[in-house]
């Protein structure tokens, strides 16, 4: 304490206010400042006491309807019961793998679908010609009646599944979350690229372009034998094995792949059409599907043993020096290789099947290769560029041609195009299932991709090669006008057609033979091609009766092997009879029961593009895609709003209605969103699971001792050899087997 009775800090803020001495000029000037000064701080202070307060009740606010918001959350989420307590947007994926499937023989399937196949057959060895005329007939009404689905498949397939690649479902991992894929990139082209190969090329790849020189589509704009027709006859032949052929194949793959490495449903066709009225695979609707992939794939498995049962038998006389014998060696081979297919099935020696694709893959890269170098190469380095563009330039025109233009065209489209439209319908299950299993972790961009373009361009080059290389052969015999157009034959017996007319080519399974005849080394050719063609026909067959074994056992990876073997029974008995009833002219057979056998799948097909795209709409990364794409244009736009340009994103919980709410438009508890990841046990009662550790729980929250193995599964029902290896067996074996 002063004197004065203040105390230190009182007599210092007395100091700080009491008036300077001075004059009383300066004084009062003093004080005039100093009043100044006091009041320009009491207004500061009273403005940040001001903003003060008006922050704190902002806080106050805000923390209270945060409290608020996030109560009547809470509220919300404790009334919602997702399974396994996990929100839809965030289930990882669920494969197949990981889920409890009791695998076994679908009886029904067995019974009536082999009855059927069987009665075929015996219908066919007992009465061929009654079985050719009722085929013919049945072809021709579905020709000008139906023929147009096939059409729509062709192009609309191609359609969707590049939609499909290049929107926002593109990046979904056909898989869990970050999966990896499960082959590198260089193993999966080449896979892809072995998928391409098989006996159709070897069949049809010179002979079907040199058709269509020799005999344009109608409508074409060139005339055959002319300079035009080169290219034309080339791109022709690239319509119908390229990439509308392959789109057909990669719906099916596209779905099955899904459904089983990201849903966690059976790879069977029902699985991802039951979708679509709330079945599974067991309901009679599912089975009949089923059935019916087996039925397509059959005939058309079927159609490429017989065809190459004929080119072995020709190749054979040819290369023995034997008279034609007709069908009858034909049939004998395709008895010996089914019995080669057959113990391939029972032994289940799919290492040495694997071996046996790889070694033809590599032959007849050698083969086409071989015929380049050897062949007319500057003539082929000039022609593939140029049938390339004129398949771009001409591929609406190609698609366009219908039944309605004529009787010419209507012959065309049944003997060509929509034949191949449907051919590759009924092989759409078993390619499908293939491309399935060998993509698992690939995106679907990847996917569609990889499998339009690198078998699809494989083929086109192999046509352009053997195709271009008959064409070639046939014009050095001919003579020319001066713009180079073909107007008649110089030297018939180097002409593959002698007349030049189409009526003059020898029988399709001889035109290979007939090329090669003039290329050097044609008996070393001969014979290797032929042994190429035995054992395209056994890994073809071997891998065709698996997937129909696995359609028929309920998804089963590692099916009973004696199924297995029943179905290259019935394989072989239905290429039998197409030799049988077709006669000379086997081909002629070969289209009667593809177009009829394929038709009520390409009805499937159909209906599973329709619940592949719902499946889509309903997936993890869609819907988290959804809610981050609402989240941050809610919360730009109340940014702006509330702070202009200075703000930041924050999470925080929003009452159910509120406009705000990311999710207010969208149902996370819908069945369509919920359903498919509710774990079951064998007999489809739910159980609980644990989505962080990756377990089944038992009742008491504990990891149950024995959690799903698809391995285990399969070897319970009977059948021996691992998951694994059967599965990889098989999916190399079936790369050289696609067409």
């Amino acid at each position: 304490m002063d004197p004065t009775g203040n105390s230190p800090s009182e007599r210092d803020a007395t100091a700080q206010d009491a008036p300077a001495q001075g004059t009383p000029a300066q004084n009062e000037g003093g004080r005039a400042k100093g009043g100044g000064r006091r009041a320009s701080r009491v207004e500061e202070s009273v403005a940040e006491r001001t903003a003060s307060v008006a922050a704190d009740e902002y806080a106050v606010e805000r923390a209270a309807g945060f409290l608020r918001r996030r109560g009547q959350a809470k509220r919300f989420l404790d009334e919602v019961n997702y399974p396994h307590s996990i929100h839809p947007a965030l289930v990882p994926g669920v494969s197949v793998e990981d889920q409890k499937v009791r695998y076994g023989i679908d009886k029904a399937i067995v019974i009536a679908v082999g009855a059927v196949i069987l009665g075929f057959v015996a219908w066919g060895v007992i009465a061929p010609q009654q079985v050719f005329d009722v085929s013919s007939a049945a072809l021709t009404w579905v020709m000008h009646n139906l023929g147009w689905v096939f059409n729509v498949l062709a192009i609309g397939m191609v359609l969707l599944l590049l939609i499909i690649a290049l929107s926002r479902y593109g990046k979904i991992p056909l898989g869990l979350d970050g999966e990896k894929p499960e082959y590198s990139t260089a193993s999966w082209a080449a896979m892809l690229f072995g998928a391409g190969i098989g006996i159709g090329i070897i069949f049809f790849g010179p002979f079907e372009p040199l058709t269509y020189y020799l005999s344009p589509r109608p409508g074409a704009p060139y005339d055959a034998g002319s300079i035009a027709a080169m290219k034309g006859a080339i791109a022709q032949s690239a319509l119908h094995w390229g990439i509308n052929a392959w789109a057909i194949y990669a719906i099916v793959g596209l779905a099955v792949a899904y459904i089983s490495f990201r849903r966690g449903r059976v790879p069977l066709m029902s699985a991802i059409v039951a979708g679509l009225w709330g079945g599974d695979s067991s309901s009679p609707a599912s089975r009949i599907i089923d059935a019916l992939a087996i039925v397509a794939t059959l005939f058309g498995t079927a159609a490429s043993l017989g065809i190459g049962a004929l080119q072995i038998a020709r190749g054979v006389e040819i290369v023995g020096g034997l008279p034609p014998m007709g069908t009858a060696l034909a049939m004998a081979i395709i008895g010996v290789l089914t019995v080669g297919t057959i113990a391939s099935a029972v032994s289940g020696v799919a290492r040495g099947i694997r071996w046996l694709s790889n070694i033809n893959m590599m032959l007849a890269l050698v083969l086409a290769v071989f015929i380049f170098v050897v062949g007319p190469t500057v003539f082929l380095v000039n022609i593939i560029p140029g049938a390339i563009t004129e398949y771009l330039g001409t591929l609406p025109d190609m698609l366009g041609a219908n039944m309605s233009e004529g009787e010419d065209m209507q012959t065309f489209l049944s003997s060509w195009t929509t034949f191949y439209w449907a051919w590759w319908v009924s092989w759409a299950p078993f390619v499908g299932v293939f491309t399935a299993k060998i993509s698992r972790g690939r995106t679907i961009r990847q996917f569609v991709l990889g499998v339009l373009l690198i078998p699809s361009s494989i083929i086109v080059l192999a046509f352009a090669v053997l195709g271009g290389t008959a064409i070639w052969l046939q014009r050095r015999a001919s003579e020319f006008d001066a713009a180079g157009n073909t107007i008649g034959i110089a030297d018939p017996s180097r002409a593959i057609a002698p007349d030049g007319t189409v009526d003059s080519l020898p029988a399709p399974e001889e035109i290979f033979f007939a090329v090669v005849d003039q290329l050097p080394g044609a008996g070393i050719i001969s014979a290797v091609v032929i042994v190429m063609l035995a054992i395209f026909f056994i890994t073809s067959a071997d891998s065709a009766s698996l997937v129909n074994s696995q359609l028929s056992q309920k998804g089963n990876p590692a099916p009973n092997r004696l199924i297995t073997a029943f179905w290259a029974l019935c394989m072989a008995g239905i290429a039998v009879v197409i030799l049988l009833f077709g006669g000379q002219n086997a081909l002629q057979g070969l289209q009667n029961l593809i177009v009829v056998s394929a038709l009520p799948f390409a009805v499937v097909l159909v209906l599973m593009a329709v619940a592949l795209v719902k499946e889509l709409r309903n997936d993890p990364m869609v819907i988290r895609d959804h809610f981050q794409v609402v989240a941050v244009e809610n919360a730009v736009k109340q940014g702006v709003a509330e702070y202009g340009d200075h703000f930041a994103l924050t999470i925080e919980p929003t009452a159910p209605d509120s406009e705000f709410a990311t999710g207010s438009e969208f149902d996370s508890t819908a069945p369509e969103v919920t359903e498919w990841y509710a774990r079951t046990d064998e007999d489809g009662n739910p159980i609980d699971y644990d989505y962080e550790r990756g377990v089944y729980l038992g009742a008491d929250g504990e990891p149950l001792e024995e959690q799903p193995s698809a391995e285990g599964d399969a070897a319970s029902e009977g059948s021996s050899g691992t998951t694994n290896e059967k599965a990889d067996g098989k999916a190399d074996g079936k790369a050289d087997g696609a067409n």
